[in-house]
This record gives structure tokens, C-alpha cells and sequence, in this order.
């Protein structure tokens, strides 16, 4: 893995996993899953849905939505719930998943994923998830909510169940999900060993795509308030673009600018052609062009690579029950999946078959 993805203040436990990943090259069967927290922004794009779109020609993948997820740090309000999920639906299938490629389910639907969560739960320590460096982050960061849940302590061994139950080998993830996916490892291997070699030992995917920093120059986040949506219309993203943080040293057009540290150029190295994007790096640094200038050609690049997406999705809306029913086959599909592995599961714990 190259070292500058390892950046200051990451937990001493992702740094020791970071430097033992290394890219799976046998990719047989993938799994991912998205909470429907809120629109999906480009960070989200270019993070995990950009990857998993090129996984799909290569393996066979499953992507499901993690409303249950969802909950363990909102629980408070899900009245948005159910729409975020159908929103989320739309945004999948109009940037790129196709559900004759990938098996694109929701996770509630398939209730075995809460019975081998509640078994997994019975055979792993405490302290291992006590130790999840992005536990006690999320607390120091979401104190507006009681956090002290088992929901919310115990989602890396719901995020274990989402995994082995399907016995996928590779599960693309982002850098902060790095200690979550080594502890499903673990407790994969914690169950294999009491009862048997069932589970494969998931490998982390980590995606190559360039991570965009938010309007203000920050991480892309929704509770930063710093988004680009993929359902942004075309004058909101001009709006937004034009609100961009640029390079603070640069007063005036004709004042020397500095590309590396301007928010914008690192939007335009992703949407605008390479031989343009040498050009305003030369005209910036020369002071030829002038921020405004920068902008609007870059909100006309950006709404160029939405614009489709933007219109795929509101196609999709218009005829919500074909778009759940495409979720309602894959659901279908996944739970098959699901329920033989449980079967197994039962078979291996020793539980009295129902007659």
C-alpha cells in the first residue's frame, strides 16, 4: 500500500493493518453495503461506488443497503428512512450497478442476517470491540447522541454477519473501515475454530479512486455541509462551485497561484481533460486566470458528468415499484444465498432441527 494514504492522527491499529494489506488479486465473490443516511455526495461516488461498479465485471458481487445499519447511530429519527433507501436505490442504478451483474439487495429483508448477527454476537469479547479505533472516535464526535448502545458497540459483528453470510473473500471498503473488516477476520476465525471451517476470512479492497475534498476544502461530509450530491440540479452545483475554497494566498487575477492547495484543481484533475488541466495549471501559477474564470468552467465539466446520472435517476423515480422490484429480485436472490449458509450455521452450532 503507498504510504501517503497512512495520514496523521489514523489510529495506531489501522496504521499496523494498513501496512499488512495488499491488494487481492483472486477476487471470486464480493460484498458491500451503503447506510442510507442522507443523497449520496461525490465522496461517496468516487470512495465506494466507482469501485464496486468495476468489481462487478470481475466477480461476482453482492451491494445491499444497511438500513439496519442506519440505525445505530440515528436511531433516534428514521422518518427519512424508507425514502433515503429509495433514493439510494435510484442513485445505485443510475451511476452504473447493474442488477444482471450484481445481486443489489436490503438488508432488513433478509432476516437471517439478524440471526447469524445474534449468534456471532454470543462468541465475541467485548474488549475486541471495545478496542475499535473508530469506536471511540464516533463517540467523541456524535455527542449530541447517546451513543453507549449495543447497537452501535456491536456493528462490526453485525458487519461480520452482512459478510461471512455470503462467504464473500473481498470487501472493497474505505481506510477508516481497515480495523473493522480485520475484526470481522477475527471473528470469522474465532467461530471457524469452535465449530468448524464454514467462513471465509474476508480481504479488504481498498479503492484507487481520488478522494475530493468538500466545498470548504475539508473532507467531504454531510454533517460538514460541504456536498456535491449526485441529485444536485445544474444550478446548485454552479452555486456550490462557485462557493469553492481556492487558494487563500491569491488576491488578485494576476497574483501567482498555487494549484496543490486549491480545492478546485483538484476537481478539475477528475472532470476536465488532461491537455485543459495543464493549461490551468500553468495559467494559474502564471497568473493568467483568474479564480472566477476556474470555476465556471469547472461547475460546466461537473454538470457535464452529472447530467446523466441526474436524468437516469429522475427516470428511475418516476416508477418507484419497477425500481423496489429490482431491489425485491436481488433481495430474493441474496436470501437464498443467506439461507443455506444459515442452514450450515444451525447445522454446526448443533441446534435441534424444528420438525
Amino acid at each position: 500500500m503507498e504510504k501517503e494514504i497512512i495520514v496523521s492522527g489514523v489510529d495506531k491499529e489501522m496504521k499496523i493493518a494498513l501496512e499488512k494489506y495488499e491488494e487481492p488479486k483472486d477476487i471470486k465473490r464480493v460484498l458491500s453495503g451503503m447506510r442510507p443516511t442522507g443523497k449520496i455526495h461525490l465522496g461517496n461516488y468516487f470512495g465506494a461506488l466507482k469501485a464496486w461498479i468495476e468489481l462487478q465485471d470481475r466477480a461476482e458481487s453482492f451491494f445491499f443497503i444497511a438500513d439496519w445499519h442506519a440505525i445505530t447511530t440515528s436511531y433516534h429519527d428514521t422518518g427519512e428512512l424508507a425514502e433515503n433507501t429509495v433514493q439510494m436505490m435510484a442513485d445505485w442504478l443510475a451511476c452504473g450497478l447493474d442488477p444482471e451483474k450484481s445481486t443489489l439487495f436490503v438488508q432488513s429483508w433478509i432476516k437471517e442476517h439478524a440471526e447469524l448477527h445474534l449468534l456471532l454476537s454470543m462468541i465475541t469479547p467485548v474488549r475486541w470491540l471495545e478496542r475499535n479505533p473508530t469506536y471511540k472516535e464516533m463517540m467523541e464526535n456524535l455527542k449530541d447522541r447517546e451513543l453507549a448502545t449495543y447497537g452501535f458497540l456491536g456493528y462490526p459483528v453485525l458487519q461480520t454477519a452482512d459478510i461471512v453470510l455470503y462467504n464473500a473473500d473481498t470487501v472493497p471498503v474505505g481506510i477508516d473501515q481497515i480495523p473493522h473488516l480485520e475484526l470481522s477476520r477475527e471473528i470469522a476465525r474465532r467461530f471457524n475454530r469452535f465449530f468448524g471451517e464454514l467462513f471465509v476470512e474476508p480481504r479488504p479492497y481498498l479503492s484507487k479512486a481520488p478522494k475530493l475534498p468538500g466545498l470548504d476544502g475539508r473532507k467531504m461530509s454531510k454533517s460538514y455541509g460541504n456536498c456535491i450530491y449526485l441529485s444536485d440540479s445544474e444550478e446548485e452545483v454552479n452555486k456550490k462551485v462557485m462557493s469553492m475554497v481556492t487558494d487563500p494566498a491569491r488576491v488578485r487575477k494576476t497574483d501567482p497561484g498555487h494549484p496543490e492547495v486549491c480545492s478546485v484543481y483538484a476537481y478539475h484533475k477528475i472532470f476536465t481533460p488532461k491537455e485543459r488541466v495543464a493549461e490551468i495549471e500553468e495559467a494559474c501559477r502564471n497568473g493568467e486566470i483568474g479564480c472566477v474564470q476556474c470555476k465556471r468552467e469547472l461547475a460546466k465539466n461537473l454538470n457535464a458528468f452529472l447530467e446523466p446520472i441526474r436524468s437516469k435517476r429522475a427516470e428511475l423515480l418516476s416508477n418507484r415499484k419497477a425500481l423496489m422490484e429490482v431491489f425485491k429480485e436481488g433481495s430474493e436472490r441474496a436470501r437464498k444465498v443467506a439461507a443455506a449458509t444459515m442452514e450450515r450455521v444451525r447445522e454446526a452450532v448443533n441446534f435441534l432441527r424444528q420438525p
